[in-house]
């Protein structure tokens, strides 16, 4: 999903009503196309190739949506973003290899689940905090942060972690995350900086246009992955789950933990929580294997799910406001 960011004073209206939809029909898109996927997984195979550049373009498309101030709010509020982040690439790596170890995944599986820990926050995590009455401008940079760090944090992070699983080659990895993840993602950043006026005009269309290429890469990578599935399904389901829902808790218990605000509380957890599932599943089929890719599929489709149960139910308690990155106070403690 591309970000929605309260900073930006060129987002429209129709950016943030067209976001909120397309993350609400997200996990029904995506679960349908898995189904589909899963039924008929022949006719699907031939959509492998195209994992790498729709990524790409996803990546491409959140270069889109940011904007000078959403890098201000990093050297404004760098307490933070230091603190997701660090939380970000401390938790979910070392979560995913507890959590394969506890549950005796095969190498295969245990390596895909570290490797999904081990890659930056997902961009949906951007629309999951605007709708949780989070801090979106935190969540951006956050994001923005993880995004751009990636390609030292996520190779190194795999190769300690899932190559105690199985091979990992960090170096062309890491050069893979600066094709897939880098590069488009600067390359948007130019554009909106000369073309604003182009821009602004496909900001609506972009939430789409990122459902659509991750439910792409979802269904190539179930219709790679079907035997798999079918053989430890469940189980990889269950190490999600416990995945992104400790996530979420020690990513809030961590922003508790230095005072911040309850909207940044929200913004963290949600930052940790979500993983950019669909990086991990490519990396995962391109230098591990197609079961390796499975805990990737699996995530992408779950965190959605979950994410949009998480808002809707923050949504309804009241929570300070944020004001130029400071929060109102409010009647609740969380």
């Amino acid at each position: 999903m591309s970000p929605l960011s309260e900073s930006s004073t060129t987002a429209s209206a129709g950016e943030e009503r067209s976001a909120r939809i397309a993350v609400t029909l997200f996990p029904v898109l995506i679960l349908a196309g898995g189904a589909v996927a899963l039924a008929a997984p022949t006719a699907f195979t031939g959509l492998a190739p195209w994992i790498n550049p729709l990524l790409g373009l996803i990546m491409f498309g959140m270069g889109l949506t940011l904007t000078p101030p959403d890098f201000a709010v990093i050297a404004r509020r760098p307490v933070p973003v230091v603190i997701g982040v660090v939380a970000q690439y401390a938790v979910m790596p070392l979560l995913g290899w507890l959590i394969a170890a506890a549950l005796g995944l095969p190498p295969a599986l245990a390596a895909g689940v570290i490797l999904v820990g081990c890659c930056p926050g997902g961009t949906a995590s951007n629309v999951v905090s605007y709708l949780a009455r989070g801090d979106v401008a935190l969540s951006v940079a956050m994001t923005t942060v993880s995004t751009l760090i990636a390609p030292l944090l996520t190779p190194v992070l795999a190769l300690w972690l899932a190559g105690q699983y199985m091979p990992v080659d960090a170096g062309s990895m890491a050069w893979s995350i600066v094709q897939i993840v880098l590069f488009p993602v600067l390359l948007g950043l130019v554009l909106r900086l000369f073309l604003p006026g182009l821009v602004n005009k496909t900001l609506p269309a972009l939430p789409w246009i990122s459902v659509l290429a991750i439910t792409t890469v979802v269904v190539a990578v179930v219709a790679g992955s079907a035997k798999a599935i079918f053989s430890a399904g469940l189980l990889v389901l269950a190490a999600v789950i416990l995945h992104n829902g400790l996530g979420y808790a020690l990513g809030y218990g961590a922003a508790r933990l230095f005072r911040l605000p309850i909207p940044s509380r929200r913004t963290t957890a949600v930052e940790v929580g979500m993983q950019n599932s669909g990086l991990a599943a490519g990396l995962a089929r391109q230098y591990l294997t197609p079961e390796a890719a499975l805990p990737g599929a699996i995530f992408s489709v779950w965190h959605n799910v979950s994410g949009a149960v998480l808002a809707a139910y923050w949504r309804r308690r009241s929570a300070p406001a944020v004001r130029d990155g400071e929060p109102v106070p409010a009647a609740v403690t969380e």
